[in-house]
């Protein structure tokens, strides 16, 4: 007897519906055939433990399970589900009083019929509904992430008996029900710290803030202890919050790689990913054996990705960010795929100025050499310092500002500027495809949006010669200084304006030698 299961296959963070044929005929041992890999091979003996302690029997004959396409690589536990039921239904165990090809059905089993948690639920769900499928049965821990999609019921299970039971007829299973913006917007402003508990710094704050407000990269440089991390981690608490499209694209991204909380939905909050110096560059960018997964530069997408005590890392590392930072995408290709992941994300990263970290400090004396300082700042290459748009310097924070009780700016007074000056970038690029910061600029808007009147032309050029600025900074400040105005609801970019922008371009000096 033929009995047809429809699952999924997640490439990237899309997917692909899977059919699950289980035929039974004249002879022995089982056959699963379709370009399965060894997870899927070995379901057969998982399968074959859970048949049998559930109460049902293994037919002694021919069991062949195709899953087409055919050319397409089938990875994961995650088909234990439908080849089981597949098996007993093809071996006349069951009566089948509703069609499994009506759903969509994954899960891994575990020996005694229970589920466990999969990967790419969300994908699965959009795919389901995309193809007409009338509903999709899965792991209770996934439901809820699937539950987001609308028209399309989504069924938790706990146990392999309960899907037995459904389409025996014997049961009634309840779709998953989320209230999705309710639980995505109480949650947008849900964090633990905040800009109010950070004592002066406030040229670092206002850097943070230009940042924030015109998605430039920016890296901290300052001495040990100066505040470099702890003004990182509550970037976060000023971006302008996720929109729903956001989220969903973010969800889709987590669930794949498996980052997803059980019983979650909607990612709410944008990303803050902090990978480790010693991150290689695969689990940087992506891949890995098998199906490409995605790494930390995807998992920051629609966030930031921080990188702390930047020379440290790898330089192979940091080279492959170059091109993921400036086309927001990265392709990891392999012999038989070749996978896009979104790489949309805010680089910030920070550093100590010198080996010793005291270069340029106001009261201590650095111990390295000039040649010391340019063979530490070497490890980070010029095309990877051209698409930072803020260098900010940090300064160790005064006695008599630690023992202050006048309270700080919170992030939320931070956060409404910074939500005004974006939604006048997105006015001003709407209708112009990929565009929504004015750190997206290409030449030819930057000409036309960024235009100088004669004093602001005179103070770019005199910095340019006096402070010895490279040609790369040129471009960058333009970028800033409109984002500067944009947050002061300027038509016109002024020479205050230019002036804040060329303060945060201290890597280009003559004087960090780089």
């Amino acid at each position: 007897m033929l009995i047809k299961t429809f699952g999924s296959a997640v490439f990237g963070i899309d997917a692909i519906t899977i059919s699950i044929e289980v035929n039974i005929v004249q002879g022995t041992k089982t056959y699963i055939v379709g370009l399965p890999d060894n997870a899927v091979k070995e379901s057969q003996y998982r399968i074959e433990a859970v048949i049998k302690n559930i109460g049902y029997r293994l037919p002694r004959l021919r069991t062949i399970v195709n899953m087409a396409p055919a050319d397409i690589k089938k990875a994961g536990a995650a088909y234990d589900l439908p080849i089981a039921l597949g098996i007993i239904a093809a071996s006349k165990q069951i009566t089948l009083k509703d069609d499994p090809r009506s759903y969509v059905i994954m899960g891994e089993l575990s020996l005694d019929g229970s589920l466990k948690p999969i990967r790419g639920a969300l994908p699965m769900a959009l795919q389901a509904r995309k193809e007409g499928f009338r509903g999709l049965i899965l792991p209770a821990q996934n439901a809820r992430e699937a539950a987001m999609i609308s028209q399309l019921d989504v069924y938790g299970v706990n146990h392999i008996n309960e899907v037995i039971q459904f389409f025996q007829g014997n049961s009634v299973l309840q779709p998953v029900v989320v209230q999705t913006r309710e639980e995505f917007f109480a949650t947008q402003y849900d964090f633990e710290m905040d800009f109010s508990e950070v004592k002066g710094q406030q040229n670092i704050k206002r850097a943070l803030e230009i940042a924030a407000a015109g998605g430039h990269n920016a890296i901290l440089i300052g001495p040990p202890g100066a505040g470099k991390t702890m003004l990182a981690r509550r970037m976060p608490t000023i971006l302008p919050p996720l929109t729903l499209q956001e989220a969903l694209e973010t969800t889709r991204i987590h669930s794949v790689a498996g980052k997803l909380p059980e019983n979650a939905t909607l990612v709410s909050r944008r990303p803050f990913r902090s990978p480790h110096h010693t991150i290689s560059d695969v689990a940087l960018v992506g891949g890995g054996h098998g199906i490409p997964q995605p790494g930390e530069i995807s998992l920051a997408h629609n966030g930031i990705l921080f990188l702390d005590e930047l020379p440290e890392f790898k330089r192979s590392v940091l080279e492959v960010m170059r091109q993921p930072i400036e086309e927001r995408r990265v392709t990891i290709s392999r012999a038989r795929m070749s996978i896009d992941f979104p790489t949309g994300f805010l680089l910030l990263a920070a550093l100590n100025p010198c080996p010793c970290g005291y270069f340029n400090h106001p009261s201590r004396d650095c111990t390295c050499s000039p040649a010391l300082v340019q063979k530490y700042f070497s490890k980070i290459s010029g095309p990877l310092l051209d698409r930072i748009d803020l260098h900010v310097e940090v300064t160790p924070v005064a006695q008599s500002e630690f023992s202050s009780t006048q309270s700080a700016e919170p992030s939320a007074a931070i956060r409404e500027r910074v939500i005004a000056a974006r939604n006048i970038q997105l006015q001003r690029f709407e209708g112009q495809a990929g565009v929504y910061s004015n750190a997206q600029m290409n030449s030819k808007q930057l000409k036309e949006i960024c235009v100088l009147d004669t004093q602001s032309q005179h103070l770019l050029k005199t910095a340019m010669e006096r402070l010895h600025l490279s040609a790369r900074a040129y471009d960058r400040i333009l970028k800033v200084s409109r984002t500067v105005a944009d947050l002061e609801a300027s038509a016109a970019i002024k020479s205050e304006h230019v002036a804040a922008a060329i303060q945060f371009r201290n890597l280009d000096r003559e004087s960090w030698g780089i």
